[in-house]
């Protein structure tokens, strides 16, 4: 088994069932290669109207991520002007971190109005999941897919098209 140690940091609650499912059946492939475990934040409310509000909400989302951010983690930040990485290069920086003797990793995945800035200065990687923007909350679906995946592809095993 790999010995690396995965967070997914995530802001929002899941409500969709679909969802839920697909969360879960993905942490449960992920069993064999690695420990996944899922922290869900509230979102803080949202006054979308007012810009001094959704910059609060921001900094409020974001002291609660920092507090639940390990010392030690490399902390790889979910974001739409991330870096664009295939599947293939995904794992081989997934594979770095191991080599590299990094086991902690803590993703982060922001709410609706996404991450405030201090976060993703935080973060060792900002990483976009694609050039298409998807809802917050289908971003942990794909997320925990793409981890699935790298482990698939790390340990050149066969993934179903």
């Amino acid at each position: 088994m790999w010995a690396i140690n995965i967070r997914v940091i995530a802001v929002g609650k899941l409500k969709e069932d679909f969802l839920k499912r697909g969360v879960e059946h993905y942490l449960i492939r992920l069993q064999p290669y690695t420990k996944v475990k899922v922290i869900e934040l509230p979102e803080a409310g949202l006054s979308e109207k007012k810009n001094w509000g959704l910059q609060k909400n921001l900094e409020e989302e974001a002291s609660a991520v920092m507090k639940n951010l390990r010392d030690d983690s490399h902390i790889i930040v979910l974001a739409a002007e991330g870096q664009k990485l295939s599947s293939e290069e995904f794992a081989g920086y997934l594979e770095r971190l191991l080599v590299e003797g990094k086991s902690e990793v803590d993703f982060v995945i922001g709410g609706p109005s996404g991450l405030a800035e201090s976060i993703k200065q935080k973060g060792d990687l900002c990483l976009s999941l694609s050039a298409l923007t998807f809802p917050h909350r289908l971003a942990r679906l794909i997320l925990l897919e793409q981890l699935y995946r790298c482990f698939k592809i790390i340990r050149d095993e066969p993934y179903h098209k």
